[in-house]
């Protein structure tokens, strides 16, 4: 982890939302899980319990996160990407993060991705943005339609454009 990166993590901490190393979904101690949209949350541990039965184990990588935190992601992508509107591609902004309404939430590994890419629409569980493979919100209506097409990335997303 780069050195700015690792700072802001110790600076901002886990009860902003940081997640210092991948945590299970079922983990009560950590604000990124503990904070999620009880639906989403409900609806998560469901798919990583019937994926346990597969083999294949969940973890959150990133998840509720504060609006402090969200506005310091946004701050390093804005720096390693060279631009707000490049950044935008990848990190949104706390006033229309998903994230930090608990309605958002980053899994891996490579596996556990490839599980939900087939089988989370029964759990209402769908990507969003096909540059973000790990990021995955809430769809309920996913459950009975399928999930909706996925975004190229936020830019496209009409709730980031506020």
């Amino acid at each position: 982890m780069p050195y700015s990166e690792s700072v802001v993590r110790r600076a901002l901490g886990v009860a902003h939302g940081a997640v210092p190393d991948p945590v299970s979904v079922f983990d009560e101690e950590i604000p990124a899980v503990a904070n999620l949209d009880p639906d989403l949350l409900a609806a998560l541990r469901k798919a990583a319990t019937d994926a346990a039965a597969d083999g294949v184990e969940f973890f959150v990588n990133g998840g509720w996160r504060s609006p402090e935190y969200q506005e310091q992601l946004r701050d390093e992508a804005v720096s390693k990407y060279g631009s707000a509107r490049e950044a935008a591609r990848w990190v949104t902004t706390a006033d229309t993060s998903a994230h930090v309404l608990g309605q958002a939430v980053d899994l891996g590994p490579a596996d556990a991705r490839a599980w939900l890419s087939e089988h989370g629409a029964a759990y209402g569980l769908c990507q969003i943005y096909r540059n973000e493979p790990w990021h995955y919100e809430l769809r309920p209506e996913a459950v009975d339609h399928g999930c909706p097409p996925m975004y190229d990335d936020p830019t496209h997303d009409p709730r980031m454009q506020r």
